[in-house]
């Protein structure tokens, strides 16, 4: 089967089973796990921030982010199509009594800095405090430039924001910008990093910020039900994507190209090529929705995430051959000769 779906659908390598079966382990909630806080180490370095802590989930680290930045009554800012705002469940305002402040993503990903500054209230007992910018990169597998960040980030801290990466993919931005992650993290107090998306471990997240930051965010951790035990198991895999797996996006990255140049070529589709940036390729088309294709192609053994607009997602169990397998199969069913 080729899997397009995400690239959450990687399997485990063998030397990753092998790494994980031999990890050392302990029970983390005790802070006893010698390979949960070796990953934690790495990552914290990695993105030069003091400290960092383990869980279950992106959209686990990223709540614990907001409920550490942010009080009952504040709010945060944050990309109508972010992560954070749409795609995870309403954490912030169902567990942390945060509210959103959804503002329009721009074409490219980036939010307008004139809509973050008209979106921040001023000191008035009527409104939430705005507390918080939560932006994301990559985002919709855009990579939001360096100088953006800067001027984002600077603007918010002027206005007393603090400032958090929904980095899920991160590291296919630094490797999309030719730059160590460090360069992205370092305009942010907190860092949310997934293993498990383009980098291939099979679960996990980390939260990289300050130690006093990290401090609250083990309380809010145990709060969620995110304590783990002999957690080491699944941190091995972390710490071995994050010491195999990050040069090699670029492969994914090069393979998406190729798979939406050719797919550009197909009339019925229109392709973003201006924004394919990473390893996404996403497709809209003129005949309404994907559904007839999706099942045209799990017949073949493909799997696309197609409603009305398609994502294809290349990932590390993702060949080039996989892809010009797809290519033609998708020529095949909008019968273009090549």
């Amino acid at each position: 089967m080729i899997d397009l779906r995400s690239d959450t659908v990687t399997k485990p390598s063998q030397e990753m089973r092998e790494v994980m079966a031999k990890a050392e382990v302990g029970d983390d909630v005790w802070g006893d796990d010698p390979t949960v806080k070796q990953l934690e180490e790495r990552a914290a370095d990695m993105l030069g921030m003091e400290a960092a802590i383990f869980a279950a989930s992106g959209t686990q680290t990223n709540l614990i982010a907001l409920m550490c930045h942010c009080q009952r009554g504040d709010e945060y800012l944050v990309g109508q199509t972010a992560h954070t705002y749409r795609y995870e469940g309403g954490g912030a305002a169902v567990l942390g009594s945060i509210q959103p402040q959804p503002i329009n993503n721009e074409a490219d990903g980036s939010i307008a800095l004139e809509n973050i500054l008209a979106a921040i209230k001023p000191d008035d007992i009527h409104f939430a405090k705005s507390r918080l910018l939560c932006l994301e990169n990559t985002t919709g597998g855009k990579v939001l430039p360096l100088d953006y960040l800067e001027a984002a980030t600077s603007l918010a801290s002027e206005h007393g924001l603090v400032n958090h990466l929904d980095g899920a993919r991160v590291f296919n931005a630094a490797v999309k910008l030719g730059v160590d992650v460090e360069e992205i993290a370092k305009y942010f107090d907190s860092v949310s990093i997934c293993l498990s998306k383009g980098l291939g471990a099979p679960v996990g997240s980390v939260l990289c910020g300050s130690k006093t930051l990290i401090k609250e965010a083990h309380r809010w951790r145990k709060m969620l039900g995110g304590g783990m035990r002999q957690a080491g198991i699944i941190a091995a895999a972390g710490i071995y994507v994050l010491e195999n797996n990050i040069q090699r996006l670029q492969e994914d990255h090069d393979h998406a190209a190729l798979l939406g140049q050719e797919l550009a070529k197909i009339p019925q589709l229109d392709v973003d090529l201006e924004y394919l940036h990473t390893n996404m390729v996403f497709l809209k088309s003129s005949e309404g929705d994907f559904i007839a294709l999706s099942n045209y192609l799990e017949q073949r053994n493909i799997l696309i995430d197609a409603r009305y607009t398609a994502r294809l997602v290349c990932h590390l169990d993702v060949s080039r051959e996989d892809v010009l397998t797809t290519i033609a199969a998708i020529k095949d069913y909008y019968k273009v000769s090549e």
